[in-house]
């Protein structure tokens, strides 16, 4: 039956070299399905560049629309804390034109992890609908669920939205530190985040992805606002000496797009060596805008804002050239509702989110009257502090003496 050569095999051999085919058949079963999945992964990623290259819209002017609708979308955790109270100064701050109908503030809400779950949706359907009839949108942090496939409703809004700048201020003034990072919002890990490969019990894969006209984008906004503002110096960070195909593209882009600007110089920086230059007190106030993939932007900026005093300092801005999300840059701190201090969490990057919000709507004057009020409460006079703990002020009690400080 197995001709001369399988009488030498050994008893038991020929079960188990059967076994072995059918395994080698179901790993090709396994591998077959995987490159169907990476197949329609790859067609999707090639749509999306498609319909950037044909997106003939010209950018919204911000500053000149009339109305301007404010959305207030309060998340999860901590965020309906710090975002109610930030909407407070906003709706000060903005009265006058809001009782005009120049402006109007639309609170959206449904974008709570119980309700994600409850429609297994990152953003549910009728929410986004809401979103979308905004211009620009307060958001409060929202809660990932941690494993599974729901991705981060800030990822989904991002994509929705195309929201693909992420841009992070930090400034120490006393140590010389001024820094603007422009971080690419819609790529990288995170597109692809929750569409990665399993194959149990032998390997995980997730993919990274950098295009063309993604990177050519978010490089382009860095050296307009470098040039803006008076700016001499591009940090591009990525690690391309390893991701030679990703960081290498993204390297090369920037570049191309820095010879349109000869008065800026631009420079090649690795995500590791660069998270400990910013620690290095005599380097650190030589940098000004940074521009950089979507992971490292992530990680890089969180170093960036324990600097200045804690994520809890930092606000967040995510443009797009037709909707604009302005945030804190930390989370939902389930941990802090857990231990029942949500009350004393720190609305201060939320409230520079809305300082932000407001120069991006061209309330230029409202920015700064806020600005004035801020450094006033939190470094010159701090009549109050917030700790994160009962030690400290509340959320609410902050607020009132912003508001007291702007005269509101």
């Amino acid at each position: 039956m197995f001709g001369k050569k399988d009488k030498e095999v050994k008893p038991g051999s020929v079960k188990e070299l059967i076994n072995m085919g059918i395994k080698e058949y179901n790993n090709m079963d396994q591998i077959n399905d995987v490159c169907a999945q990476f197949r329609q992964l790859l067609m999707e990623q090639i749509d999306r560049v498609d319909k950037m290259k044909s997106d003939e819209r010209p950018p919204k002017d911000f500053a000149t629309l009339t109305p301007v609708t404010i959305g207030v979308c309060p998340g999860d955790g901590i965020g309906t804390i710090i975002c109610a109270q930030t909407e407070r100064i906003l709706k000060a701050l903005l009265k006058d034109e809001i009782a005009a109908g120049k402006i109007v503030v639309k609170d959206i809400e449904g974008l709570t992890i119980e309700n994600r779950l409850a429609k297994n949706q990152a953003v549910p359907d009728d929410v986004l609908a809401e979103i979308k009839t905004c211009d620009v949108l307060l958001k409060g942090p929202t809660t990932t669920p941690k494993g599974g496939t729901m991705e981060s409703a800030n990822v989904a809004l991002r994509r929705e939205l195309d929201l693909y700048a992420n841009v992070r201020p930090v400034k120490v003034p006393d140590q010389g530190i001024d820094w603007t990072f422009y971080r690419e919002n819609t790529e990288g890990e995170y597109v692809l985040g929750s569409k990665g490969i399993d194959i149990p019990g032998e390997l995980s894969m997730n993919f990274k992805v950098t295009t063309e006209p993604g990177t050519r984008r978010i490089a382009r906004a860095a050296f307009e606002y470098a040039k803006a503002n008076g700016k001499t110096n591009v940090a591009i960070v990525t690690k391309a000496n390893i991701m030679k195909q990703t960081d290498g593209n993204f390297s090369r882009i920037c570049h191309e797009v820095a010879a349109d600007y000869p008065d800026i110089t631009a420079e090649d920086w690795y995500i590791d060596i660069m998270t400990a230059n910013l620690l290095k007190e005599d380097r650190r106030s030589e940098y000004q805008v940074f521009v950089l993939p979507n992971l490292y932007g992530d990680i890089i900026t969180d170093e960036a804002a324990q600097i200045q005093g804690g994520v809890g300092t930092a606000g967040s801005a995510n443009i797009g050239d037709q909707y604009a999300m302005f945030e804190a840059i930390h989370g939902s701190a389930p941990r802090m509702i857990e231990n029942g201090y949500g009350d004393y969490a720190n609305p201060s990057s939320m409230i520079k989110a809305a300082e932000m919000l407001l120069r991006h709507i061209g309330r230029t004057a409202e920015a700064d009257r806020l600005d004035s009020a801020m450094e006033k409460c939190t470094e010159t006079e701090k009549k109050l502090v917030v700790t994160g703990r009962p030690n400290g002020a509340t959320a609410e009690e902050f607020t009132d003496y912003v508001l007291e400080t702007l005269g509101e």
